[in-house]
């Protein structure tokens, strides 16, 4: 790898030093972007020179229109057969995450010409094959869903210029990795590619060196959390969790919040049970359905939920602005999924709080974290829960929280469950 390069400030010229073009232009002021991301600044300009690049930064720092903007950029200036095929393929680990990456797109690019085409599992294939059949420019997919279209001949990769790969180390872990290789062997061998991440684990080195040929290569500090979250270890008896997550939604000051559990079952259960509390709480986990999963994340950017309880498919690629408290109900299994989790608040810079319950049986994990963090993790202890030490962690600091923040007044709570509209950028 090469050319790697430091943060600097984003320019004073905006999104218009990147000479984008007047159509992409009114996509930006439209979708209300001024002033590029660090992401954004340090990438955009060599991916619009046609070359490899790999960024790695936090999640919610504006990976997606780092390399949305540079391929709507070449499509719109270049001229293609009427019968071509795709010419550009962004590939995604969850369907959220394909869904929220395609809506982008489109929001940038509303003002070409150019068309996007999603492609994921769970649903009937048939519109997705109409679709493809109607012409797209841009497909962005689920590896699984695009490589079964792929053999049915519905897709072919033959005029494919632009290889995208989002979230590469989710990918590795869900098990994409054999599906990634079969679609890299069906694309052409000349095409630009640009692989984004939030982290970089060894093996996902391993397959950027093989696939990125002399890469740009930005590193934005993405194996910590970003400053603006602030984010503690409470300590608690496993019996008492429900009641410390009841401690803190009544609690907190908070627009929505993502509360993450290890199973599904758990999520499930714990969703109604807050909802019977009365705190308009969903469920998102792998057994429902598309239909349901949308309508789950639908509701909850919409803000007729006030509380998403989700397994770890959401803590990847759900931008919803207005998330200011996550809690880690079961702490996560490896350090960066607890980077991913919390990185749902927090985004674009944002102020965000994080909170993981921790017993004594994970001291070792909680270990692991802080070791990947190369620092500790605040403790926070609530008045008339556990208060037992936790693995090596730090004691709470002077002047730190005691009762888990103010208190949300009862007309805030009930105007929110109304369905009072809050603004979501």
């Amino acid at each position: 790898m090469s050319d790697s390069k430091k943060t600097r400030r984003p320019s004073e010229d905006g999104f218009a030093a990147f000479e984008l073009g007047a159509k992409l232009q009114r996509g930006l002021a439209d979708a209300g972007f001024t002033t590029p991301r660090p992401i954004q600044v340090e990438t955009i300009p060599a991916a619009l020179e046609g070359r490899d690049v790999l960024g790695l930064a936090q999640t919610g720092t504006g990976k997606t229109a780092a390399f949305a903007l540079p391929i709507l950029r070449y499509l719109a200036s270049t001229t293609a057969p009427r019968d071509c095929g795709p010419r550009a393929l962004v590939v995604a680990p969850t369907r959220e995450l394909v869904a929220q990456i395609d809506a982008e797109i489109r929001r940038l690019g509303r003002h070409t010409h150019l068309r996007s085409v999603t492609i994921i599992g769970g649903v009937n294939q048939n519109r997705q094959v109409r679709a493809l059949r109607e012409g797209a420019d841009i497909v962005v997919a689920c590896p699984g869903r695009l490589l079964d279209l792929y053999q049915q001949h519905h897709v072919d990769f033959d005029d494919v210029e632009i290889l995208v790969l989002d979230e590469a180390d989710h990918m590795f872990d869900m098990g994409f990795l054999p599906d990634i290789r079969r679609l890299l062997r069906a694309l052409p061998e000349e095409r630009q590619n640009l692989l984004f991440s939030a982290t970089m684990p060894p093996e996902i080195r391993s397959l950027a060196d093989g696939l990125l040929h002399r890469p740009h290569v930005v590193e934005l500090e993405h194996s910590a959390p970003p400053k603006t979250i602030e984010h503690a270890l409470v300590p608690v008896a496993p019996d008492a969790k429900a009641k410390l997550l009841r401690h803190f939604l009544d609690h907190e000051e908070y627009d929505s919040a993502i509360v993450f559990t290890r199973t599904k079952h758990r999520a499930k259960r714990l969703a109604q049970q807050l909802d019977r509390d009365g705190h308009h709480a969903v469920a998102l986990q792998g057994n429902m359905s598309q239909p349901q999963r949308d309508r789950a994340m639908n509701g909850f950017r919409e803000g007729k939920y006030d509380v998403l309880v989700a397994t770890d498919i959401a803590a990847r690629g759900i931008d919803v602005a207005q998330v200011s408290l996550v809690v880690n109900f079961d702490v996560p299994m490896t350090p960066d999924a607890y980077t991913h989790r919390i990185g749902r608040t927090g985004r674009s810079e944002g102020a965000g709080r994080a909170v993981t319950f921790v017993t004594r049986d994970d001291d070792e994990q909680v270990r692991a974290i802080e070791k990947k963090l190369g620092a500790k993790i605040r403790v926070e202890r609530i008045a008339g829960f556990d208060d037992r030490e936790v693995g090596r962690s730090s004691p709470p600091p002077r002047g730190g929280r005691s009762g888990g923040g103010a208190r949300k007044s009862a007309h805030g709570r009930q105007n929110r469950r109304r369905g009072v509209a809050r603004s979501r950028r």
